[in-house]
Parts: structure tokens; sequence; C-alpha cells
């Protein structure tokens, strides 16, 4: 029999380049999600997938089960959304910062949609650049955090959203261009370009050059654009999201490297006061970015919200 996790199954694989992503998009383990599969092919005695080596493709049958699963599932979200608002006023505000301005991007079409589904409730950017976006939370200047995961505190909810890889960005003419992956020893001698915040949240500092025992010299600029000029003129290297880079990367404004064999990887988490986690569209506002980042952001993981 047909039910609703087998839908949000199909839709996970038609939006993952793996079957091991869409198992996690679904709090499934791989070996489940496939057992989930051979029952669906089972019961209607059809293959609903073909297995090619860039991996699951969907037969007509599966296309035709995945049309069924996206019509399905929009009608139950709707009809829930629905009657959330018969049961009480759900008119409120939802003011996000931002603690990592290369989520602007990707967070445009997140408030859209979010928009769409919940016009009553007002959803805004704390305009300008934040060192420390958690202390706005506590001053009620803003109800939702997207960034790091913060430490353990009482009356905050932490929402997991996905990892994500950071590479380092160099000047086209740099003369780690012909590299494929770079070390901390790599580094030495350059000039850090960074955002203006401490040297604790910046990644490749904390993870990788202090470890090694290298300590470079830095520059800070509040905004991305102005990060990618400077590393284009040669005046150092970054270390930024690969999809906060990619852009320029496609255009051939900038060179992105991987950092180590295994890449250097941070995580992204919502974060909100309890109160405001309680409202019934802050679920639902982490279920768009979750969604929407897995189907469009290149080489993202999302972080199971299964407790370990």
């Amino acid at each position: 029999m047909l039910e609703l996790r087998h839908l949000r199954s199909l839709i996970a694989i038609s939006e993952s380049d793996k079957l091991v992503a869409a198992a996690e998009r679904v709090n499934l383990s791989q070996s489940a999600l496939s057992h989930q599969i051979r029952d669906m092919e089972a019961h209607y005695e059809v293959s609903l997938f073909e297995r090619t080596r860039h991996g699951l493709r969907f037969t007509a049958a599966g296309e035709r089960l995945l049309a069924l699963a996206r019509d399905t599932l929009a009608a139950v979200a709707t009809a829930e959304r629905d009657l959330v608002r018969l049961k009480g006023d759900v008119r409120g505000e939802l003011r996000i910062v931002l603690e990592c301005h290369t989520c602007f991007d990707w967070l445009m079409p997140v408030m859209d949609e979010f928009r769409r589904r919940w016009p009553e409730v007002e959803v805004d950017l704390v305009a300008g650049f934040h060192a420390d976006p958690m202390k706005l939370l506590n001053e009620r200047k803003a109800d939702v955090v997207i960034g790091s995961k913060p430490a353990a505190k009482r009356g905050l909810h932490v929402a997991p959203l996905f990892r994500f890889e950071i590479q380092v960005v160099i000047a086209n003419e740099h003369r780690l261009r012909n590299k494929r992956r770079v070390g901390p020893e790599d580094l030495q001698g350059e000039t850090l370009i960074t955002y203006p915040v401490p040297e604790t949240r910046i990644d490749l500092i904390r993870e990788v050059l202090e470890p090694a025992g290298i300590k470079l010299e830095r520059r800070t600029a509040e905004l991305t654009i102005a990060i990618m000029q400077l590393v284009a003129s040669r005046r150092g290297i970054a270390a930024l999201p690969n999809w906060g880079v990619k852009n320029y990367v496609d255009h051939d404004y900038v060179l992105a490297k991987r950092v180590g064999a295994a890449g250097l990887w941070s995580e992204l988490y919502a974060v909100a006061p309890k109160d405001i986690a309680g409202r019934p569209y802050f679920d639902d506002f982490v279920k768009i970015v979750r969604d929407i980042c897995a189907a469009q952001l290149d080489s993202i993981e999302l972080i199971s919200t299964h407790p370990h």
C-alpha cells in the first residue's frame, strides 16, 4: 500500500544526486530506503528505477508515481497549514539575521516560498553586518539566526540545516593555481581575507591553520563581493563556502581549491528562542530551507534531524 512516507522518499530521490543523500533527507538509512523502494516495486510489480553508474534514474512508472508524490504532498502541506490557521491566529514576525553573508543568495528563494505559504507572517532580514548575531536574539532584535551551531544554552532551539564544504579561494594567477588541493603548509605567508569576525569563528584558522602552528596575516571585508575583488587582485586568499564562490569560479573570476584530501566541512543551523521555535510556521521555515537548498545548492549534505 502506498503511504505518504513512500511519496516523500520519491521526492527525496528525485532531488538528490546519491541514494545516501536522499535517505538523509527522509531520516532513513540507505539500506532502509533501498528496502522501501523494493517494497514499492514488488507491490506494483513494476520497476520504478533503472540502476546506472550515475545512480538511480526514474522509469516511466517511477515518473508517474513521482508526479503523484508532488501533487499529493503539496496538497497535504496546504491542508495542514489551513488546519493550523483554523485553530487560531498565526500572524507573527520572523526577523532573520545571517552569521554568514554568503547565505544571502540562497535565502531569497526560501523567503519567497515562505511568504507564499505564510502570507500572515512578516518575514524580513535584519540589515547590516553583525559580528555577534546571537546577541540580537538575546536582545529580541531578531527571531532567527542562520549560522554555525552555538554553544548549548537554555531557552534556545537549534534546528539543523546542512553541511557544506569550505574552499580556499585564490587569484587565477596564484602560485597554487595548478594544485588540486591545498594543505596548511601551502598557505604559509599568505594574507587571509575574512569577514570581520573573531578568529574562533573562522573554520580555516580553527580547524586547519592553528593545529599546524601556522598564523597568517589577516585582512577583513564585510561583503563577499569585496572579498572576491581583493582575492582577484592578488591582495590575499579567502576561505568560503563552495556555494558562495561557485558563481565567481564559473565565470573564471577566481579559482577554488579543496582543503586537504577530505575537504574542510562546516555546518549551518537555524537558531531561535524556544517561544519562536514553538510557533507553527518556524518548522515550515526550516523545512523550506532544507528542501530548497538540497534541490538547488551543489555538494551540500543535509544534517540529520534525528538526535544521535
